[in-house]
């Protein structure tokens, strides 16, 4: 799994060449099926591991579903810090660094990106409000973490800054959803980089003559 599976789990104590047939299984099946139709009968059979064995370490479908979400969440943006230029502070050239970012991981790691992307499309009841809670807080945290460094002098001086820097973030997020949506069928190596790319310099572009001196 392009090395996703190092230890996600460390407080399970789970065997390391077990946890990695359970996550690679788990990705694979979620993400073929969707979280209702996927079955942990199919996990287990693909994982070549007993239905005890699994429930020994996570209660129910549910359970290993969530967690699975939380620490690959988690794990993504951990990669994107990783790679994230701290000292540029224009809030564009940020927010186009993390998209050139997210397009470099979903070539590193394929599995995990399309399990995300699936994830954070899902609409069962049992699970899509956890997972919404947990994506906002996640974008919220992200926002001030990535933001923190932005030069405000750039900014026109009739315009309430804190505000501007909202609506540019809801506008990529935006994208982002409209993205998610429209590939959703897609593979993520199957992206079409360049289409997405043009799209968000031409709102560049536009927000940079509303927002910016």
């Amino acid at each position: 799994m392009g090395g996703v599976s190092k230890l996600l789990f460390k407080s399970l104590n789970i065997d390391p060449e077990k946890e990695d047939r359970i996550v690679n299984a788990a990705l694979k099946v979620f993400s073929q099926n969707g979280y209702q139709k996927a079955s942990t009968n199919a996990i287990v059979k693909e994982a070549k591991i007993s239905k005890g064995l699994l429930f020994h370490y996570f209660k129910s479908k549910k359970d290993l579903y969530l967690s699975l979400s939380e620490q690959l969440s988690d794990l993504f943006l951990e990669k994107i810090y990783e790679r994230v230029d701290w000292e540029e502070s224009d809030i564009f050239c940020v927010l186009r660094q993390i998209v050139l970012l997210k397009f470099e991981l979903f070539k590193v790691y394929p599995e995990m990106t399309d399990f995300l992307n699936a994830v954070y499309q899902e609409t069962d009841s049992e699970v899509a409000g956890e997972i919404n809670r947990k994506k906002e807080k996640l974008i919220a945290e992200s926002f001030r973490k990535l933001f923190a460094n932005i030069d405000v002098n750039k900014f026109k001086e009739s315009v309430d800054v804190q505000k501007s820097i909202k609506i540019i973030h809801w506008t990529f997020e935006g994208m982002g959803r409209r993205n998610q949506e429209r590939y959703k069928e897609v593979p993520v190596d199957q992206l079409d980089k360049e289409e997405i790319l043009s799209e968000i310099d031409a709102y560049i572009h536009i927000l940079k003559q509303s927002f910016y001196k």
